[in-house]
């Protein structure tokens, strides 16, 4: 048990089934032996019985397996490693993502710049597990959602989610869910959906979120032939470990509280990281109920997280590739952004193979920008020139913006670069970082919607401003944005 939780808060929300906890805690009930998630159905057990643990792999570690009834493994993530920029934080999101999967601890510390005994001495003492017990927890999540949700044979299920066999795949699953693959798949069904290296799963948030900004942005900014709308929803190309895959999300429909994702993989082990990719692309691990509680304190922002609860910030993928967007996108219009990207695409992307739409190519990768004739790009000089430094130092590793990087050395940095101002720095922090603190005091639509809403336009006042907005600034930008006749604040239409 890890003693640092609140166990007077944790008995309050097991007590009222609340939902919102869903991912930050699990209950362990010593009477029977497994762990649930706060809001489980199932009659609540007396407190003198229960410990409390922060994740799903240090109530198994204490020999603790899965409710059948409430599933606590399929509740969104925690929002603290979202949120967070501290060693531990950084770590979960570089498990989520697969490192461990592919390089080792040893590889995950070498990413973090920390020995191996520091990382497994810093989870566990905050998570009471260590990246191995860690990453077990996620592939048995990632088995289970493949086993429900498909009809790959039980083999390919087990190489999918990461397991080096399929012996210490079935121990796993026995041990984790007191069962065995075979015997969840018929309870459970498959939706038949899925094709050769193409899956179909749900994407489970917490309530509310409200879709039309967080579809739009993307959409209205996406990059011809990387990403499109289509059919209602998103689609675009990825890089993956073990090759190109295609990601489409759509939004939620109705009130079931999860977003669906087809993911078209070359290779099916990089389901688990194509998942942490869409959940970190749509803000699915945030918390609502908290950021809206916390700026509907200010009466000029009141009324506007009434009107829309539940903003997400559009994030990223990839990075690496959002970074050399913002500077694509720099002093100039949305469209022309897009023109500008679509042409670096075409010029040194990696073609794909898309079946179903107008997706044809993979971004560019750093060193492939870097590596290309200057001369080809149709920029000005000091712009182009921007780019290609940028491009050079995500590709040797002197800048890493990636989801395990600091936030603070990255910011300094990337500000460090010619050419690289204020707004371009604040936009990667807030959209690769995944800083939820960032306020974008000297974009131009900022300025616009500060000003229909009486708030001060100038940067250095409109910040002070808003520091009463803290920690959850990054939201309140897209609140701000909300206020536009813009097609970033619109649910797309289909094309």
């Amino acid at each position: 048990m890890i003693t640092h939780l609140d166990r007077e808060a944790c008995l309050r929300a097991v007590t009222g089934r609340d939902a919102r906890f869903d991912g930050w805690f699990v209950t362990g009930v010593r009477t029977t032996g497994i762990y649930c998630r706060p809001s489980c159905p199932a009659m609540t057990p007396r407190a003198r019985h229960v410990d409390f643990y922060p994740t799903a792999a240090a109530a198994q570690r204490a020999g603790f397996r899965a409710c059948k009834r409430c599933r606590p493994d399929a509740s969104p993530g925690s929002p603290e490693w979202d949120t967070r920029a501290d060693l531990v934080a950084r770590a979960m999101r570089l498990i989520a993502d697969g490192v461990v999967d592919r390089d080792g601890v040893p590889g995950l510390a070498a990413r973090l710049g920390y020995s191996v005994r520091q990382i497994e001495r810093a989870m566990r003492a905050e998570l009471g597990a260590g990246p191995l017990a860690v990453v077990r927890a996620s592939r048995a999540q990632t088995a289970r959602t493949l086993v429900e949700s498909t009809s790959m044979p039980l083999s390919q299920v087990a190489f999918a989610a990461g397991f080096a066999s399929v012996r210490s795949f079935n121990a796993t699953m026995r041990e984790v869910y007191a069962t065995t693959p075979r015997d969840l798949r018929p309870r459970a069904g498959s939706t038949g959906e899925e094709s050769a290296g193409t899956l179909s799963v749900r994407l489970p948030f917490r309530a509310p979120l409200h879709p039309d900004d967080l579809f739009g942005h993307l959409a209205s900014t996406g990059v011809p032939g990387v990403e499109e709308w289509r059919d209602g929803a998103y689609r675009r190309t990825l890089a993956l470990p073990g090759g190109p895959g295609i990601i489409t999300v759509s939004p939620p429909s109705g009130d079931h509280p999860h977003v669906r994702a087809t993911l078209r993989l070359t290779d099916l082990r990089d389901a688990g990281a194509a998942v942490a990719r869409c959940r970190r692309l749509l803000d699915l691990d945030a918390d609502p109920v908290a950021v809206d509680g916390a700026l509907a304190t200010d009466p000029v922002l009141a009324p506007l997280v009434a009107r829309a609860p539940g903003r997400r910030i559009p994030r990223t993928p990839d990075p690496a590739e959002f970074a050399l967007r913002v500077v694509l996108g720099q002093q100039v219009s949305t469209a022309a952004a897009r023109t500008h990207a679509a042409r670096l695409v075409a010029q040194v992307g990696r073609p794909v193979e898309d079946p179903v739409g107008g997706l044809t190519h993979l971004f560019p990768a750093p060193d492939a920008v870097a590596a290309a004739d200057p001369d080809s790009f149709a920029l000005p000089r000091t712009r182009r020139d921007t780019l290609l430094a940028l491009a050079g130092a995500l590709a040797d590793g002197s800048l890493d913006v990636g989801v395990g990087a600091d936030r603070d050395r990255a910011r300094a940095v990337l500000g460090g670069n010619r050419g690289i101002g204020p707004w371009t720095v604040d936009s990667v922090a807030m959209r690769a970082l995944g800083d939820p603190d960032v306020f974008l005091s000297g974009d131009l639509g900022i300025r616009q919607a500060a000003a229909a809403l009486g708030l001060p336009t100038t940067p250095r006042a409109l910040a002070a401003r808003t520091a009463a907005w803290r920690p959850w600034r990054s939201y309140a930008v897209l609140h701000l944005w909300g206020t536009l006749d813009h097609p970033i604040t619109r649910l797309p239409e289909d094309s």
